[in-house]
């Protein structure tokens, strides 16, 4: 049998390709995939959104120049949908000023439902509609943004979050798929390290910015770390700004009758 012989040396290309081919398997490893968007929005909306039915009360404060000049407080009960999806259902119930208590909002898939008492009327209202200030009826809502929107990874950025502290972020560019949803566009940057949103420019369709968000007072709520404040700051005058602050958060069990436009008339405060 004949052995085979190798050379006496190897040819300078030989070498070359050789020494390439070692240096990207050491590097393999240490490349690593760009992080999905999706999926870090997704992450985001699991800091916001408890994963099992719950009530909260929201505070919203209305202040212009640094002047308080409105308030309101809402008790939200909200449960995942469970027909699947992955968006939520809600219940809002208006407990103060008192000329508006016991008013109701009702979120069931893309449909938005405002209930007086008083005349036993329930008409249709859009999430874009103003609620309070800078507060639309979409900002009170329990939303998962990434049923309702696509994401796309901007780039990564240091901000300064509600708190002043400077924080590494990924920034998302979200663009509405559906036409129900409260905005049409997102800009959010995201904590690289825990997932929490930090900021968010909702725009309108134009590109026109209408107000800027920033998420604060992180505290353990419902099994993890969740925001219990967020500022509003209108787009064109920034002395325009609304708080909203949520307390009470508490599970709680969120029968489908509330979620059912028949059932607002019946609807009985506990």
């Amino acid at each position: 049998m004949t052995s085979m012989k190798f050379p006496d040396s190897l040819p300078p290309s030989f070498l070359r390709r050789g020494l390439l081919l070692g240096a990207l398997a050491v590097m393999a490893p240490l490349v690593h995939a760009a992080p999905d968007a999706q999926a870090i929005l997704a992450a985001s909306d699991a800091v916001r959104n408890p994963d099992k039915p719950f009530g909260v009360v929201v505070s919203l404060l209305e202040y212009r120049a640094g002047q308080q000049t409105d308030a309101n407080t809402l008790a939200v009960y909200s449960k995942a949908d469970a027909r699947g999806g992955g968006q939520y259902r809600s219940l809002i119930r208006f407990v103060a000023p008192a000329r508006d208590a016991n008013k109701l909002m009702l979120k069931n898939g893309n449909e938005l439902w405002f209930f007086d008492p008083a005349s036993k009327a329930s008409i249709r209202i859009s999430p874009q509609q103003r609620l309070l200030g800078q507060a639309a009826n979409g900002d009170v809502l329990t939303v998962n943004l990434a049923r309702d929107y696509q994401a796309q990874l901007l780039g990564e950025e240091e901000i300064t979050d509600g708190e002043r502290v400077k924080r590494q972020a990924h920034k998302l560019g979200l663009s509405a798929t559906s036409p129900d949803v409260t905005y049409d566009q997102i800009e959010l940057w995201v904590d690289q390290a825990t997932s929490r949103p930090l900021k968010a420019r909702f725009l309108a369709e134009s590109g026109r910015l209408l107000k800027t968000a920033y998420y604060r007072k992180f505290a353990p709520q419902l099994g993890r770390e969740r925001p219990t404040e967020v500022v509003i700051i209108d787009g064109l005058d920034p002395k325009w700004v609304t708080v909203m602050r949520y307390s009470d958060f508490a599970w709680r069990d969120v029968p489908d009758a509330w979620l059912q436009r028949d059932y607002l008339p019946r609807f009985k405060p506990e």
